[in-house]
């Protein structure tokens, strides 16, 4: 997964956490950023290619596909698998911190 999206979903939400404390926004959100559900959005397709062409590979192995070797489907299958753990790492941070926004006093 790309490091970018997940600075700018920090971004934002640093952007997002000054607004509500009452405070200015600053930086790259200020001046028009990136769109918080376009980054995650492109951050969960990005997961599941990997996921697809892990599998793709892993059937093509399966019906004894020449082209591909044993090692380049456990790299590609261990890539998906940790694609797919960060994002629910990523998931579970932001479930988190919207609960924390929502026990907020108002």
């Amino acid at each position: 997964m790309d490091m970018r999206g997940i600075e700018q979903m920090i971004g934002e939400l640093r952007s997002t956490a000054q607004t509500a404390a009452g405070k200015p926004a600053q930086g790259a959100q200020a001046a028009g950023g990136v769109d918080f559900a376009e980054v995650l959005q492109g951050a969960l397709k990005d997961v599941s290619a990997a996921q697809q062409e892990a599998r793709g590979m892993a059937q093509e192995f399966s019906t004894g596909d020449p082209n591909v070797n044993l090692q380049d489907v456990m790299v590609n299958l261990q890539k998906a698998s940790l694609s797919f753990q960060q994002m629910v790492q990523v998931r579970n941070r932001l479930v988190t911190a919207y609960q924390d926004i929502m026990n907020m006093p108002v």
